[in-house]
């Protein structure tokens, strides 16, 4: 334990507010992480995609059983089941902490289809759905329009969520307006919601991608030293408000480029999910832990952000984007696109056991 404590990710679990969580369901990594401090995990289509192609042998059999035992199941419900049970054996994992903690941490997000974005109900009804599976399940829920519905109702019905496919201060502030509307709905049903611990992602690493994507579609000439800053400077800005307008869900960062989106995170009462690569040289970077969390982005960088990009001043400010603007904003129709993607080569890997190809021997 000794040996573990000195490692970087360990000491600001052990010494910070900050929680740290992993960024898949992989066993192996799953359990490393667990083993420098990670109280959770997280999932999506992408990241399950991954496991699946990383765990084939694993799992080529029971996807053989699950098609098997389900004669008439189409190839669609064949990889839900089979999403399900990946979710619910690394939720497994992650019992005992989630039982120490009283549900405070230990839970594992599994992610509703992404096809569903602009369906409201039908999100809600597969988080509950999810939520029935593991006790320590929490939902990923998109920041779109129909979703920010979604996560107040299924808040409500006492679904612990993880907004996700977020990346602005007015998508955070949305998410965090909504989780206090099912909350405050909760409470004055009679139900209990001290056990629950929703959170909101925002994914800064591709805030840090979109703006390199303008760099080139726009032929934008800056300072290329400001743009790993602007999903820090996102992320700080939000939290802050969060702190200020005592919001109960915490917010937690997500989609890692480069050491800025955990150093400068370091010291916020919220959680930070990072892929196991990163963490292994996080550990093995000799960065001193120290809480940066208050420090804020240089106004000068953050003034030629603004400056150079409009998307970032939209992402940046609260009222930079209305609920009706979220499907259309670029980082979410690109992450959507992506996801969506992913999930359609999930459904192939099953349909390929289910109507394996003829022409290859």
């Amino acid at each position: 334990m000794s040996k573990l404590f000195k490692s970087p990710l360990h000491q600001m679990a052990s010494t910070t507010p900050t929680d740290f969580w992993n960024d898949s369901c992989a066993l192996d990594e799953l359990n490393y992480a667990i083993e420098h401090g990670a109280v959770g995990a997280t999932t999506n289509p992408t990241i399950v995609l991954e496991v699946l192609k990383q765990e084939l042998p694993l799992w080529r059999d029971r996807i053989r059983q699950i098609i098997d035992d389900r004669p008439t199941a189409s190839e669609v419900e064949a990889t839900w089941q089979l999403i399900e049970e990946m979710a619910v054996r690394g939720a497994r994992l992650l019992e005992p902490i989630f039982e120490r903690s009283q549900g405070a941490k230990g839970r594992l997000s599994i992610q509703t289809n992404p096809i569903r974005y602009r369906d409201a109900e039908s999100i809600t009804q597969q988080a509950v759905r999810f939520a029935s599976l593991a006790p320590n399940l929490q939902v990923k829920i998109p920041v779109t329009r129909a979703g920010v519905a979604a996560i107040e109702e299924a808040t409500c019905q006492g679904v612990t969520v993880n907004a996700t496919v977020c990346f602005s201060v007015a998508q955070a502030i949305a998410v965090a307006d909504a989780i206090e509307r099912g909350l405050r709905r909760r409470t004055k049903a009679g139900h209990d919601v001290a056990s629950m611990a929703p959170v909101c992602t925002i994914m800064v690493g591709r805030v840090d991608d979109w703006l390199q994507v303008l760099v080139k579609r726009d032929d934008v000439v800056c300072d290329p030293s400001i743009l790993p800053w602007a999903g820090v400077a996102v992320f700080k800005k939000a939290y802050g408000l969060f702190r200020q307008r005592g919001y109960r869900a915490r917010l937690l960062a997500a989609a890692y480029r480069h050491q800025l989106h955990w150093s400068e995170l370091i010291g916020a009462d919220a959680v930070l999910t990072m892929p196991c690569a990163w963490q292994k040289r996080f550990n093995a970077s000799g960065i001193e832990v120290v809480s940066r969390i208050d420090q804020p982005v240089a106004a000068e960088i953050v003034g030629a952000l603004q400056r150079h990009f409009a998307d970032f001043r939209r992402t940046y400010e609260v009222d930079g984007l209305t609920v009706d603007e979220f499907d259309r904003f670029g980082p979410t129709v690109r992450t959507l696109r992506s996801f969506i993607a992913d999930y359609s080569s999930l459904l192939a890997v099953v349909r390929d056991l289910m109507l394996p190809n003829p022409d290859i021997k």
